[in-house]
């Protein structure tokens, strides 16, 4: 694998995040000790999503999400960029950095990039609300989440 990318484990789970017909709605991607992004995880609870992320690694995430109120509902996507706090500075820049996923054109048609180390930026609530912000206007009837 010249590119350092397993491409038909991350385009197939990529694009089963973004398939309308599947339950999933996340996937991880995690460098090997070789260096070369793999699928690691697939699912649809969002829980089991933030807990694969550790401070020892560089991953990414692809998160499918509904926002809008009760008039108008829009699926929407948004792209984590991993960097846990532990990861050797070398390893940031690069071959390999943090931005290879993105710039092979792997993860596209997102509203959102989070680029974080921090545990608490992986809250559903804190997603869902960058992703709200985003999105401009907030319509609805009056009543609030």
């Amino acid at each position: 694998m010249s590119s350092g990318v397993d491409r038909d484990a991350v385009i197939t789970a990529y694009q089963d995040v973004r398939d309308d017909k599947t339950d999933t709605t996340w996937a991880v991607f995690k460098y090997d000790d070789e260096n070369r992004i793999n699928h690691e995880s697939s699912g649809s609870d969002y829980d089991d999503f933030k807990v694969l992320f550790s401070d020892d690694e560089r991953a990414f995430g692809f998160v499918r999400m509904t926002t809008g109120d009760e008039m108008s509902k829009r699926v929407k996507f948004v792209l984590v960029t991993w960097m846990g706090g532990n990861v050797r500075p070398g390893a940031k820049k690069g071959k390999g950095g943090e931005g290879r996923g993105k710039d092979e054109g792997f993860f596209q048609n997102f509203a959102v990039e989070i680029q974080t180390s921090d545990l608490d930026e992986l809250e559903y609530d804190y997603v869902l609300q960058e992703l709200r912000k985003a999105g401009g206007a907030n319509y609805g009837t009056g009543n609030r989440d």
